[in-house]
């Protein structure tokens, strides 16, 4: 029994600072409205105002109307009118710009951020669920400022309402004044109730998106599986949970409508209970009733608060989706800049887990500058890993990487993007054309250079057959495996540091394009540091210096011709074993 009012209690505390996380969020979504988000203060405050206004001036034109009043009042009602359809105007208008302006600079921030966590931390959140956090919970986020400046100027009518009631008769205002207590009960209960089922709500919502770009990205296996009933099973399994979090929200609405269809208009009869006695005692004119009859109505606006309490609970809780992300720590940079060196990577006592597991353990390594190392080892041995730490996409759980005698996580992040290069076996082809593609990096290569990085790979020719050469684009180019894997070692070559590094991009190439690839990394790139993931013997063959990994550590380190003399060794390159190791990395 305590160990579940523990837990609880924990979740609550939990739930609190998700919250108050997300409210500082919401404060600075709102501040980045720019301009307009003063246009909108402005705007929302005069309308307030003047709906404020309309009741007296109304009621004054009616005694005009009806009675010996000045005329005037009705050209000032006209008037008033107008001057809202104005503001009104204005109020649309801002709202659009500055809700704009604050969903662009929280999609910007968040997308900057996961970018920036690094791929180990960034694992933590599945591509549909980040998308769902841009794309849905940051357009409600995105609302808040004018929400914010509603909440705030439903005020002036509320407040507004009750001083005029009490100028009108100190009675009216004391019989409103007595059932509001109750209106602010049922407000506090209704956005609780509503902050809750939204955040609930949202929550699943990013679980049925990543399901499904899960899904979508592997549809041809489901395909060939024919696994399709049960993948759209597990994709929409939450669903009834999400309908019953959708529900939740609605019965809490709906509550909240009822109690004001009940309460608002029990208040409003009594305050114009109080006004028909007070006019059949000539206290007041028919005019100055009809006013204290709007005035109720305006000052019990529960109904235009319920609507702006919902919207700040759905943005309230798609911000807490959003400082979730924004809450883990990016991967920090250094500032200093690389020595003058060869490109040699040492590794010092690494080790990397994964699910308390060690993948890598205490390896220590010395990949000499200038050679040309092939990585080996069976299937999750830590060669991607290793890959991946040479260049510092994840940082290790202990120990640390340096390259040329400087700990990486003291490089300047432009300059180590600079000198460490990579290509992938399935890489991620980013821009609008294949010019652009190639050149995408951290500087940005001449046309000359993009074009012999191409012929370097062995994309030049078939990229020219292309309907408009290097300049078509990316949409309108289909590709092979093998073509998609020569682009991404165009653009690696276009790019080239001190360090280069393949991690098995020889996977989907032809023997006489991996041919050309090799003469590549042996003849332009020779002066380089290459590390390279191997599966094939050839690769390890032409190799300076082959790294042994198995079970996470160094199993032997020389050249190819001394390490075959281990059957194990010669075991890695059988056609068998081969079978069950490629594609299957860490």
């Amino acid at each position: 029994m305590g160990r579940g009012v523990k837990k609880e209690k924990m979740e609550e505390a939990a739930r609190g600072s998700g919250h108050r996380d997300a409210d500082r969020l919401l404060v600075a979504v709102a501040r980045h409205g720019g301009p307009w988000l003063v246009v909108l203060a402005v705007t929302a405050l005069a309308i307030a105002a003047a709906e404020t206004a309309l009741p007296a001036v109304m009621g004054r034109a009616f005694d005009a109307v009806v009675g010996d009043g000045p005329r005037s009042w009705v050209s000032w009602f006209g008037l008033l009118l107008v001057f809202l359809v104005v503001c009104e105007m204005l109020d649309d208008l801002a709202v659009g710009a500055t809700t704009a302006r604050s969903t662009s600079w929280l999609r910007r921030s968040v997308l900057r951020h996961v970018l920036a966590m690094g791929p180990r931390r960034a694992e933590r959140f599945s591509a549909g669920d980040v998308v769902s956090r841009l794309v849905g919970n940051a357009a409600d986020s995105g609302e808040v400022a004018r929400d914010l400046v509603r909440a705030v100027a439903n005020l002036v009518p509320g407040i507004g309402g009750a001083v005029a009631l009490a100028l009108i008769d100190p009675w009216l205002c004391l019989t409103f004044l007595a059932g509001l207590p109750v209106l602010a009960v049922l407000l506090r209960t209704f956005a609780r109730d509503a902050s809750d089922a939204a955040d609930r709500y949202l929550e699943v919502q990013g679980t049925i998106a990543g399901r499904l770009v899960d899904a979508l990205s592997g549809a041809r296996t489901i395909a060939a599986a024919g696994t399709v009933d049960r993948e759209v099973g597990r994709v929409l399994a939450p669903v009834p949970e999400l309908h019953r979090h959708g529900m939740g929200m609605w019965r809490a609405q709906t509550k909240m409508a009822a109690q004001d269809a009940l309460v608002v208009p029990l208040l409003e009869i009594l305050v114009l209970a109080v006004a028909g006695v007070q006019l059949v005692r000539g206290r007041l004119t028919p005019g100055e009733m009809l006013a204290a009859g709007q005035y109720v109505v305006l000052a019990t606006t529960v109904g235009s608060a319920v609507d702006v309490v919902g919207r700040l609970a759905r943005a309230r809780a798609g911000a807490g989706r959003a400082a979730e992300v924004l809450g883990q720590p990016p991967m920090p940079y250094g500032t200093a800049r690389l020595p003058a060196g060869p490109g040699e990577i040492e590794f010092r006592a690494v080790t990397v887990r994964a699910g308390g597991a060690p993948v890598l353990d205490g390896l220590d390594l010395v990949v000499p500058g200038g050679a040309l190392v092939a990585v080996v080892g069976p299937s999750g041995a830590g060669k991607s890993l290793l890959a991946a730490l040479a260049g510092r996409l994840i940082d290790p759980d202990q120990g640390e990487v340096r390259l040329d005698g400087m700990a990486l996580p003291l490089v300047d992040r432009h300059q180590l993007r600079q000198e460490v290069t990579y290509g992938f076996e399935r890489p991620a082809l980013i821009g609008d054309t294949l010019a652009d593609v190639i050149a995408f990096g951290a500087r940005t290569p001449a046309p000359e250079e993009v074009v012999a990085a191409a012929r370097a790979a062995e994309a030049d020719a078939f990229i020219r057959r292309m309907p408009d050469g290097y300049r078509t684009r990316l949409a309108d180019a289909p590709m092979s495996g093998g073509e998609v894997q020569r682009v991404g070692l165009a653009r690696a070559f276009a790019h080239a540091g001190r360090v280069v590094i393949l991690d098995d991009v020889a996977a989907s190439l032809d023997t006489v394009t991996e041919h050309h690839v090799r003469r590549v990394l042996t003849g332009e790139l020779g002066d380089r540091t290459r590390l390279v993931v191997a599966h094939r013997a050839s690769t390890a063959t032409r190799a300076d210096v082959v790294v042994w990994l198995d079970s996470g550590r160094v199993r032997g380190v020389g050249p190819h011709h001394e390490l075959r003399s281990d059957p194990d060794y010669r075991a890695l390159f059988d056609p068998a074993h081969q079978a069950g190791v490629v594609g299957s990395e860490p």
